[in-house]
């Protein structure tokens, strides 16, 4: 076996009501001065201030950012800042989707090393720590609060820039599937798909490792049985159980082995377009994934079995087909529009496809894919894509 590195929150607590357990959980940290950074939604629906009251209670000087944006820029990022430097804070709570925890990672680390985003994108690593981070999602799909990426949009060039390294890993998560019981259809499959894409591509990357593959054939497990169920009623508390668990997992394998093409071609859907990043994975996985299948047969093939569509004495062709069968399936169960559905003009489609396949690229994920694809490839993928 060979050498390899895994790296993983200090402190993971998970199940129904933890992230009521905030308070002590800053206490054993040492902190007691956090800045909470969330989203108008959880704030205007009174969740962020039950949060900070329960921290004021404990009797910690906590405030709330509440103007996240759903895809973090890097303007928001500095307005962001420039709050948190008014307060006296020694951590920075990400407290929502992967939106509010992303920002909050960001926020840290420029709080103390200084900077722009873009000084931080990749190919830049950034191990030295900023802020601890305490991460408490309310979605189940990024795995934000396992992993040791952030993702920013600089708004002057429409590029989602990936920042990478151990600064970004958060110090300590609260995983509570409760929390995730009101979030409704359209947002639960597609942060569910893409936890699905995080353990797919965790398991087929070129630097996958026996760590990351245990958890992303877990989260497989845990995502594909539950995902049509969480669709079907959102109150079916085992499936949004097994759901959180199964996105924290995959987060966990996809930190320690990095994403692959689709997330590559996904982010610049995203910048230009200002499609969801879970819908826009949605969109890609079943044609990236018929791509790049007979780069990594085997691969694919378990990650079919690990998904309960192929028997275990299935063989790795059949099952792979089955694979790329299931995933068109989900996105028609699961209503995903394809980019022409989603009412994206075909013209300016047509006319970024150079760019994006170039930013794609640039990100370095495609890289770590089965088969690398060069821009033209990339480019028909795009088309492939783009649907009725």
């Amino acid at each position: 076996m060979m050498g390899f590195q895994a790296a993983l929150p200090r402190i993971l607590r998970v199940g129904g009501g933890v992230s009521g357990e905030l308070a002590p959980l800053l206490a054993t940290l040492g902190l007691s001065r956090p800045l909470i950074v969330t989203d108008r939604f959880l704030k205007d629906g009174g969740r962020a201030d039950a949060l900070m009251d329960e921290l004021h209670k404990a009797g910690m000087a906590a405030r709330i950012f509440a103007d996240t944006l759903p895809e973090p820029t890097a303007a928001s990022i500095e307005e962001a800042r420039a709050f948190l430097e008014e307060g006296d804070h020694d951590c920075v709570v990400g407290f929502g989707g992967g939106s509010p925890i992303d920002s909050a990672k960001a926020i840290a680390v420029l709080a103390v090393h200084g900077g722009v985003c873009r000084d931080y994108k990749v190919p830049h690593v950034q191990d030295a720590p900023g802020l601890p981070v305490i991460a408490i999602p309310t979605t189940a799909g990024t795995g934000s609060e396992a992993t040791r990426f952030t993702i920013v949009t600089d708004e002057t060039t429409d590029e989602k820039m990936l920042l990478a390294g151990l600064a970004y890993l958060p110090t300590a998560a609260l995983v509570d599937f409760e929390l995730t019981l009101t979030m409704p259809p359209r947002l639960t499959a597609d942060t569910g798909i893409d936890a699905l894409t995080h353990a797919i591509e965790a398991y087929v990357s070129r630097r996958a490792n026996p760590f990351s593959d245990s958890f992303a054939l877990s989260a497989m497990r845990a995502i594909a049985p539950h995902l049509r169920r969480v669709w079907a009623d959102p109150e079916d508390r085992p499936a949004r159980e097994a759901m959180m668990f199964g996105s924290t997992q995959a987060g966990i394998a996809f930190s320690n082995a990095s994403v692959a093409l689709v997330h590559g071609m996904s982010r610049p859907i995203g910048a230009h377009f200002h499609v969801p990043h879970g819908l826009s994975n949605a969109m890609l996985l079943p044609a990236v994934t018929a791509f790049s299948a007979p780069g990594a047969l085997r691969r694919y093939a378990d990650c079919a079995r690990a998904m309960g569509v192929a028997a275990a004495e299935e063989g790795d062709q059949g099952a792979v087909g089955k694979l790329i069968e299931d995933l068109t399936r989900i996105n028609e169960e699961l209503r995903v529009p394809t980019p022409a559905a989603y009412g994206i003009d075909a013209d300016k489609w047509d006319a970024l496809l150079p760019l994006m396949a170039e930013q794609a690229l640039a990100s370095g994920s495609p890289g770590n894919n089965p088969i690398v694809p060069d821009a033209d490839e990339i480019q028909a993928l795009y088309r492939q894509a783009w649907g009725p």
